[in-house]
């Protein structure tokens, strides 16, 4: 049955005071320097984790950014969010996390 709730909710249309939620974060390439900005959508960018209930207990993201200006290296972003879609883990391949 939790998965006809999903799949129903894929058609209904979304609220008005539904608003963009998201993460935003900078990275900076370890090759070249360039720093980008990135967003993860915690609404639509995220691949649930369920549970034998059908809850979802996590829920994790794989981001691959491109710069625009020097080298094109691709950096790995993977991000790792609890239930509450909160961040709890993120891992980089090709560059490092820039805190503002």
């Amino acid at each position: 049955m939790g998965f006809l709730k999903r799949l129903s909710g894929l058609f209904r249309a979304s609220s008005p005071e539904s608003k963009d939620i998201s993460y935003l974060f900078n990275v900076q390439c370890d090759r070249c320097g360039e720093i980008i900005q990135a967003r993860v959508n915690l609404r639509d960018d995220l691949s649930a984790h369920y549970d034998e209930e059908g809850n979802a207990t996590h829920y994790f993201c794989r981001k691959v950014l491109i710069g625009k200006e020097r080298c094109f290296r691709p950096i790995e972003v993977l991000m790792t969010f609890d239930a509450q879609r909160c961040l709890t883990d993120q891992k980089i391949n090709g560059g490092h996390f820039i805190v503002e």
